[in-house]
Protein backbone atom coordinates (compact mmCIF):
# COMPACT_ATOMS: atom_id res chain seq x y z
CA UNK A 1 0.00 0.00 0.00
CA UNK A 2 1.49 3.53 -0.69
CA UNK A 3 1.82 6.11 1.59
CA UNK A 4 0.30 9.11 0.17
CA UNK A 5 -0.14 10.98 2.92
CA UNK A 6 -0.13 14.74 3.12
CA UNK A 7 1.44 15.96 6.23
CA UNK A 8 0.53 19.47 7.36
CA UNK A 9 0.79 21.82 10.35
CA UNK A 10 -0.95 19.67 13.26
CA UNK A 11 -4.10 21.29 15.43
CA UNK A 12 -3.20 22.12 18.76
CA UNK A 13 -5.56 23.87 21.33
CA UNK A 14 -7.27 26.83 19.41
CA UNK A 15 -5.08 27.22 16.37
CA UNK A 16 -6.92 25.43 13.32
CA UNK A 17 -4.51 25.56 10.30
CA UNK A 18 -7.04 26.53 7.33
CA UNK A 19 -6.95 23.57 4.95
CA UNK A 20 -10.01 24.56 2.94
CA UNK A 21 -7.81 24.08 -0.39
CA UNK A 22 -6.82 20.79 0.33
CA UNK A 23 -10.75 19.50 1.83
CA UNK A 24 -12.89 17.11 0.55
CA UNK A 25 -15.92 18.58 0.27
CA UNK A 26 -14.97 19.87 -3.48
CA UNK A 27 -14.60 16.58 -4.51
CA UNK A 28 -11.02 17.36 -6.35
CA UNK A 29 -11.10 14.57 -9.11
CA UNK A 30 -8.44 16.21 -11.11
CA UNK A 31 -5.75 13.93 -10.43
CA UNK A 32 -8.45 11.01 -11.37
CA UNK A 33 -6.43 10.43 -15.06
CA UNK A 34 -3.88 7.94 -13.49
CA UNK A 35 -5.46 5.25 -14.09
CA UNK A 36 -6.45 4.28 -10.64
CA UNK A 37 -9.51 2.71 -10.52
CA UNK A 38 -10.23 2.21 -6.30
CA UNK A 39 -13.12 3.98 -4.90
CA UNK A 40 -11.41 7.19 -4.50
CA UNK A 41 -8.73 8.22 -6.10
CA UNK A 42 -7.81 11.52 -7.04
CA UNK A 43 -9.57 12.60 -3.58
CA UNK A 44 -8.40 14.47 -0.62
CA UNK A 45 -9.98 13.86 3.01
CA UNK A 46 -8.63 15.79 6.07
CA UNK A 47 -8.93 13.47 8.89
CA UNK A 48 -8.76 14.92 12.55
CA UNK A 49 -8.99 13.41 16.02
CA UNK A 50 -9.08 14.53 19.73
CA UNK A 51 -5.60 14.49 21.89
CA UNK A 52 -5.74 10.77 23.51
CA UNK A 53 -4.88 7.61 22.16
CA UNK A 54 -7.18 6.13 21.32
CA UNK A 55 -8.89 8.86 19.33
CA UNK A 56 -5.61 8.66 17.31
CA UNK A 57 -5.49 5.12 16.59
CA UNK A 58 -9.48 5.42 15.13
CA UNK A 59 -8.44 8.23 13.21
CA UNK A 60 -5.47 6.55 12.00
CA UNK A 61 -7.46 3.49 10.98
CA UNK A 62 -10.36 5.65 9.20
CA UNK A 63 -7.41 7.58 7.60
CA UNK A 64 -5.61 4.14 6.69
CA UNK A 65 -9.34 2.62 4.78
CA UNK A 66 -8.97 5.97 2.61
CA UNK A 67 -5.56 5.64 1.92
CA UNK A 68 -6.39 2.15 0.83
CA UNK A 69 -8.81 3.51 -1.76
CA UNK A 70 -7.15 5.93 -2.99
CA UNK A 71 -7.43 9.09 -1.26
CA UNK A 72 -4.71 11.57 -0.20
CA UNK A 73 -4.98 12.49 3.53
CA UNK A 74 -4.36 16.05 5.21
CA UNK A 75 -3.50 14.98 8.92
CA UNK A 76 -5.25 16.81 11.43
CA UNK A 77 -5.21 14.27 14.54
CA UNK A 78 -4.57 15.29 17.79
CA UNK A 79 -6.97 18.60 18.40
CA UNK A 80 -7.04 19.26 21.72
CA UNK A 81 -11.06 19.14 22.86
CA UNK A 82 -14.36 17.78 21.73
CA UNK A 83 -15.39 22.02 21.24
CA UNK A 84 -12.28 22.53 19.25
CA UNK A 85 -12.22 19.72 16.85
CA UNK A 86 -16.05 19.83 16.59
CA UNK A 87 -15.99 23.25 15.32
CA UNK A 88 -12.91 22.07 12.90
CA UNK A 89 -15.40 19.36 11.53
CA UNK A 90 -18.16 22.21 10.85
CA UNK A 91 -16.70 24.80 9.44
CA UNK A 92 -15.06 22.61 7.31
CA UNK A 93 -11.21 22.75 8.25
CA UNK A 94 -11.40 18.67 9.08
CA UNK A 95 -13.83 16.10 7.16
CA UNK A 96 -14.10 13.70 9.88
CA UNK A 97 -12.94 12.58 13.40
CA UNK A 98 -14.20 9.78 15.85
CA UNK A 99 -16.77 10.79 18.37
CA UNK A 100 -18.69 9.14 21.10
CA UNK A 101 -22.60 8.75 21.45
CA UNK A 102 -22.31 10.10 25.60
CA UNK A 103 -20.46 13.16 24.00
CA UNK A 104 -22.62 13.87 20.99
CA UNK A 105 -25.81 13.74 23.39
CA UNK A 106 -24.35 15.81 26.46
CA UNK A 107 -21.81 18.36 25.42
CA UNK A 108 -22.25 18.48 21.83
CA UNK A 109 -26.06 18.45 21.77
CA UNK A 110 -26.83 20.14 25.03
CA UNK A 111 -28.85 17.61 26.68
CA UNK A 112 -28.42 16.07 30.16
CA UNK A 113 -27.50 13.22 31.61
CA UNK A 114 -30.79 12.78 33.18
CA UNK A 115 -33.18 12.75 30.05
CA UNK A 116 -31.39 9.98 27.96
CA UNK A 117 -32.67 8.46 25.48
CA UNK A 118 -33.21 4.93 25.48
CA UNK A 119 -31.74 4.17 22.00
CA UNK A 120 -28.72 6.94 22.73
CA UNK A 121 -27.74 6.26 19.22
CA UNK A 122 -30.79 7.13 17.08
CA UNK A 123 -31.19 10.02 19.29
CA UNK A 124 -28.15 11.67 18.34
CA UNK A 125 -28.68 10.74 14.57
CA UNK A 126 -31.54 12.64 14.68
CA UNK A 127 -30.76 15.64 16.80
CA UNK A 128 -27.27 15.88 14.73
CA UNK A 129 -29.04 16.01 11.38
CA UNK A 130 -30.10 19.25 11.99
CA UNK A 131 -26.48 20.59 12.24
CA UNK A 132 -25.78 18.89 9.16
CA UNK A 133 -23.41 16.25 10.65
CA UNK A 134 -23.76 12.08 10.34
CA UNK A 135 -22.72 9.53 12.38
CA UNK A 136 -22.35 6.37 11.16
CA UNK A 137 -23.21 3.26 12.75
CA UNK A 138 -21.31 2.93 16.11
CA UNK A 139 -18.36 0.17 16.86
CA UNK A 140 -18.52 -2.17 19.01
CA UNK A 141 -16.87 -0.82 21.93
CA UNK A 142 -17.71 1.83 24.22
CA UNK A 143 -15.17 3.48 25.96
CA UNK A 144 -16.77 5.51 29.17
CA UNK A 145 -15.47 7.55 32.12
CA UNK A 146 -14.94 5.86 35.18
CA UNK A 147 -13.42 6.50 38.52
CA UNK A 148 -10.48 3.94 39.74
CA UNK A 149 -7.98 3.44 42.34
CA UNK A 150 -5.23 1.79 43.14
CA UNK A 151 -5.78 -1.92 43.64
CA UNK A 152 -4.08 -1.38 47.31
CA UNK A 153 -6.61 1.48 48.41
CA UNK A 154 -9.56 -0.44 47.10
CA UNK A 155 -8.18 -2.96 49.72
CA UNK A 156 -7.63 -1.41 52.03
CA UNK A 157 -10.96 0.75 52.33
CA UNK A 158 -13.02 -1.61 50.80
CA UNK A 159 -13.96 0.31 47.64
CA UNK A 160 -15.36 -1.08 44.81
CA UNK A 161 -18.43 1.27 43.98
CA UNK A 162 -18.55 4.87 43.82
CA UNK A 163 -21.21 5.06 46.45
CA UNK A 164 -18.61 3.63 48.56
CA UNK A 165 -16.01 6.49 47.67
CA UNK A 166 -18.59 8.64 48.10
CA UNK A 167 -18.91 7.32 51.82
CA UNK A 168 -15.27 6.80 52.41
CA UNK A 169 -15.23 10.88 51.54
CA UNK A 170 -17.46 12.25 53.59
CA UNK A 171 -15.47 10.11 56.52
CA UNK A 172 -12.14 11.00 55.34
CA UNK A 173 -12.23 14.42 53.56
CA UNK A 174 -8.74 15.46 53.16
CA UNK A 175 -8.58 12.25 51.01
CA UNK A 176 -10.70 13.42 47.99
CA UNK A 177 -8.38 14.47 45.74
CA UNK A 178 -9.21 13.40 41.90
CA UNK A 179 -6.94 13.35 39.29
CA UNK A 180 -8.49 14.47 35.64
CA UNK A 181 -8.29 16.52 32.96
CA UNK A 182 -9.66 19.71 31.74
CA UNK A 183 -12.51 18.18 29.72
CA UNK A 184 -13.60 16.02 32.54
CA UNK A 185 -13.16 18.38 35.13
CA UNK A 186 -15.44 20.87 33.42
CA UNK A 187 -18.61 18.73 31.60
CA UNK A 188 -21.91 18.37 32.30
CA UNK A 189 -21.30 14.37 32.36
CA UNK A 190 -17.95 14.28 33.99
CA UNK A 191 -17.09 15.99 37.76
CA UNK A 192 -19.87 18.02 37.65
CA UNK A 193 -22.75 15.92 37.19
CA UNK A 194 -20.89 12.88 39.03
CA UNK A 195 -20.49 15.06 42.53
CA UNK A 196 -24.19 15.99 42.13
CA UNK A 197 -25.11 12.47 41.44
CA UNK A 198 -23.32 10.69 44.44
CA UNK A 199 -23.32 14.00 46.74
CA UNK A 200 -19.62 13.96 46.87
CA UNK A 201 -16.91 16.55 46.56
CA UNK A 202 -13.80 15.78 45.04
CA UNK A 203 -10.81 18.16 45.14
CA UNK A 204 -9.74 18.11 41.43
CA UNK A 205 -6.30 17.87 40.27
CA UNK A 206 -6.04 18.67 36.70
CA UNK A 207 -3.21 16.69 34.88
CA UNK A 208 -2.56 15.69 31.24
CA UNK A 209 -4.45 12.99 30.42
CA UNK A 210 -1.60 10.92 30.07
CA UNK A 211 -0.37 11.66 33.45
CA UNK A 212 -3.13 10.58 35.05
CA UNK A 213 -3.04 6.88 35.53
CA UNK A 214 0.56 6.84 37.03
CA UNK A 215 -0.39 9.40 39.92
CA UNK A 216 -3.08 8.01 41.30
CA UNK A 217 -1.82 6.62 44.69
CA UNK A 218 0.57 9.24 44.54
CA UNK A 219 -0.82 12.73 43.72
CA UNK A 220 -4.41 11.69 44.24
CA UNK A 221 -6.58 9.01 45.90
CA UNK A 222 -8.80 9.19 42.72
CA UNK A 223 -8.43 9.42 39.09
CA UNK A 224 -10.71 9.75 36.09
CA UNK A 225 -9.73 6.57 33.69
CA UNK A 226 -11.48 5.84 30.66
CA UNK A 227 -12.92 1.70 30.72
CA UNK A 228 -10.84 0.99 27.64
CA UNK A 229 -7.25 2.38 28.25
CA UNK A 230 -4.57 -0.45 28.66
CA UNK A 231 -3.18 1.49 31.63
CA UNK A 232 -5.93 0.75 34.29
CA UNK A 233 -4.19 -2.81 34.10
CA UNK A 234 -0.47 -1.61 33.26
CA UNK A 235 -0.95 0.90 36.46
CA UNK A 236 -2.58 -1.73 38.61
CA UNK A 237 -5.62 0.23 39.13
CA UNK A 238 -9.17 -0.93 40.29
CA UNK A 239 -12.52 0.52 38.00
CA UNK A 240 -14.99 1.81 40.86
CA UNK A 241 -18.80 0.55 39.66
CA UNK A 242 -20.65 3.53 38.85
CA UNK A 243 -23.51 1.86 40.85
CA UNK A 244 -26.01 5.41 40.01
CA UNK A 245 -25.74 4.81 36.45
CA UNK A 246 -24.35 8.14 36.26
CA UNK A 247 -22.18 7.91 33.28
CA UNK A 248 -23.76 8.00 29.69
CA UNK A 249 -22.77 5.02 27.37
CA UNK A 250 -20.15 6.22 24.73
CA UNK A 251 -19.73 4.16 22.18
CA UNK A 252 -17.92 5.36 19.12
CA UNK A 253 -18.00 5.97 15.56
CA UNK A 254 -16.70 8.05 12.96
CA UNK A 255 -18.82 11.24 12.51
CA UNK A 256 -18.59 13.38 9.32
CA UNK A 257 -20.50 15.99 7.05
CA UNK A 258 -23.91 14.82 5.80
CA UNK A 259 -22.78 16.25 2.51
CA UNK A 260 -19.49 14.68 2.71
CA UNK A 261 -21.73 11.22 3.17
CA UNK A 262 -23.89 11.91 0.67
CA UNK A 263 -21.25 12.45 -1.95
CA UNK A 264 -19.05 9.93 -1.03
CA UNK A 265 -21.10 7.11 0.43
CA UNK A 266 -18.24 4.54 0.20
CA UNK A 267 -16.67 5.77 3.87
CA UNK A 268 -19.53 3.87 5.69
CA UNK A 269 -19.35 0.76 3.29
CA UNK A 270 -15.58 0.84 4.06
CA UNK A 271 -16.05 1.59 7.70
CA UNK A 272 -18.82 -0.84 8.33
CA UNK A 273 -16.60 -4.41 8.65
CA UNK A 274 -13.77 -2.33 10.26
CA UNK A 275 -16.48 -0.88 12.93
CA UNK A 276 -18.10 -4.32 13.82
CA UNK A 277 -14.82 -5.83 14.69
CA UNK A 278 -13.70 -2.80 17.12
CA UNK A 279 -14.49 -4.72 20.45
CA UNK A 280 -13.83 -3.59 24.13
CA UNK A 281 -11.05 -5.77 23.62
CA UNK A 282 -9.50 -4.79 20.89
CA UNK A 283 -9.68 -1.31 21.36
CA UNK A 284 -7.81 -1.75 24.82
CA UNK A 285 -5.07 -4.16 22.95
CA UNK A 286 -4.34 -1.47 20.43
CA UNK A 287 -4.50 1.33 23.18
CA UNK A 288 -1.94 -0.42 25.31
CA UNK A 289 0.24 -0.84 22.23
CA UNK A 290 0.80 2.90 22.24
CA UNK A 291 0.74 3.46 25.87
CA UNK A 292 2.86 0.98 27.19
CA UNK A 293 4.73 -0.59 24.52
CA UNK A 294 5.68 2.73 22.88
CA UNK A 295 4.10 2.07 19.32
CA UNK A 296 3.11 4.82 16.73
CA UNK A 297 -0.53 5.07 16.82
CA UNK A 298 -0.82 4.71 12.43
CA UNK A 299 1.51 1.64 12.89
CA UNK A 300 -0.50 -0.35 15.42
CA UNK A 301 -3.36 0.97 12.65
CA UNK A 302 -1.71 -0.38 9.77
CA UNK A 303 -0.90 -3.61 11.43
CA UNK A 304 -4.45 -4.31 12.39
CA UNK A 305 -6.14 -3.37 9.56
CA UNK A 306 -3.63 -5.49 7.65
CA UNK A 307 -4.02 -8.33 9.96
CA UNK A 308 -7.72 -8.13 9.72
CA UNK A 309 -7.92 -7.96 5.67
CA UNK A 310 -9.62 -4.96 5.83
CA UNK A 311 -5.68 -2.82 3.74
CA UNK A 312 -3.38 -4.40 1.73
Amino acid sequence: MRNNRVWNTRVAGGGLALVLALSACGGNGDDGDNGDDRELAGETFTVGSKEFTESHVLSNISALLLEDAGAEIVDQTGISGTATVRAALESEEIDLYWDYTGTGWVDILGNTTEDLPDDLYSAVVEEDAENGIAWLEPANFENTYRIAVTEDFAGEHGLSTVTDAADFIDENPDQNRLCAASEFINRDDGLPGLEEAYDVDFQAVELDLNLIYPQVGDSCEFGEVFSTDARIDANDLVVLDDDQDFFVPYEGALTLRQETLDEYPVIEELHQPVSEALTDEVVMELNGRVDTAGEDPRDVAEDWLTEQGFID
